[in-house]
């Protein structure tokens, strides 16, 4: 199989993990999804505080910040994707990204790596781009898996749905990550911290391909797999 990443971000709601669910089972990508590596960290860290690069990060300071919708330290998160990153490549794994990096600082660093471990031209940038309202109305309806801890996609026929129809455990909403409050906050987080990777990519001759986010999910499927194909 030909060497490929791809690599999903956008603002809060705008699809990335169901549209990563779908690509990694349709082309046989690795999920990787850096919320998960969080939430695992935050669940059950090793340490609780780490050193990198002479800083010391304390891990219940970060999981402190990480409820209230602000961006861990993009030292440590660096620090986890590049660990993950190296052992998926050894294990001749080919990924998907949902929503990582997460700043420029985390793209300055993970970019490198993935050129050198997948090569550049293997690498497949798409940006799913949506509004602040719809932002804000997919979140605060969002309800995840409590098993799997997958999203359920809203709409009238989910909305009173109370167990996840894939492996029948509850569903729960993320009551701190989806409130209004923290969704605007992490609406800011995302235009002053992550947007501007775009210009970060571009000037390194990574194109970065744009897609209507607030389309259907089947609409936005096929532009994602018409921009990576």
């Amino acid at each position: 199989m030909a060497k490929q990443v791809v690599i999903l971000f956008g603002a809060p709601g705008a699809g990335k993990g169901t549209q990563s669910e779908l690509l990694a089972g349709k082309l046989g990508l690795y999920l990787f999804e850096t919320s998960k590596i969080l939430e695992r960290e935050f669940k059950k860290p090793s340490q609780e505080v780490i050193e990198i690069d002479g800083q010391k990060f304390d891990v219940l300071s970060e999981k402190e910040n990480w409820s209230k919708g602000i961006l861990n330290s993009p030292p440590w998160v660096t620090y986890l994707v590049i660990k993950e990153i190296k052992r998926l490549a050894e294990q001749g794994e080919n990924i998907i990204f949902a929503g990582s990096p997460r700043t420029v600082y985390e793209a300055e660093r993970v970019a490198p790596v993935l050129e050198q471990l997948y090569g550049k031209e293997n690498i497949k940038i798409i940006l799913m781009e949506i509004d602040a309202q719809t932002t804000i109305f997919r979140n605060t309806h969002r309800k995840i898996c409590e098993l799997m801890r997958h999203s359920i996609l809203f709409n009238d026929e989910t909305k009173d749905l109370k167990t996840c129809p894939l492996d029948g455990s509850s569903l729960v909403a993320r009551k701190d990550l989806d409130s209004e409050e923290t969704i605007k906050t992490r609406l800011k987080e995302y235009a002053e911290r992550t947007l501007p990777m775009v210009e970060y990519f571009e000037k390194n001759n990574l194109k970065v391909q744009k897609i209507n986010g607030q389309q259907t999910p089947s609409d936005v499927h096929n532009d994602i797999l018409k921009a990576i194909q």
